[in-house]
């Protein structure tokens, strides 16, 4: 696997397409703190970190609908391993104009769009979520 923040991405869209309770990933710092911001969004309702079967840390993240619909309707990577995007925080793209979010890697850690912006640090753009 050459980039694993694709993979959970790409996870988590099909576990919400499919309208799985959970979604299960290999774990990583990333991924964690990408799942925090998602929590803090309430684009999905939590996660945990366990262990599957031969010991490996594994991220379970449980997915969140409202009426039967996703509320996680699409992500997307931008800054791509062959291709890096890096922003400064008055050039940071706004998502549905404000109605999702960036998430941004950043000297002070990764943090959404809106708190780079509040905090005048650019990035790199990791993923757009909405």
């Amino acid at each position: 696997m050459n980039d694993p923040i694709s993979d959970f991405l790409t996870r988590l869209r099909n576990a919400s397409r499919a309208r799985l309770d959970e979604c299960v990933a290999p774990h990583s710092k990333l991924k964690e703190s990408i799942a925090v911001i998602l929590k803090g969004d309430g684009f999905i309702t939590d996660f945990s970190v366990g262990a599957d079967d031969r010991g490996h840390k594994t991220l379970i993240v449980k997915m969140k609908y409202v009426d039967g619909a996703p509320v996680l309707t699409d992500l997307q990577r931008v800054s791509k391993s062959g291709r890096r995007l890096y922003f400064k925080y008055t050039e940071i793209p706004r998502v549905l104009n404000g109605l999702g979010i960036s998430i941004l890697s950043t000297s002070q850690g990764l943090m959404k769009d809106q708190d780079a912006r509040r905090n005048k640090v650019g990035g790199e753009v990791i993923c757009k979520i909405w």
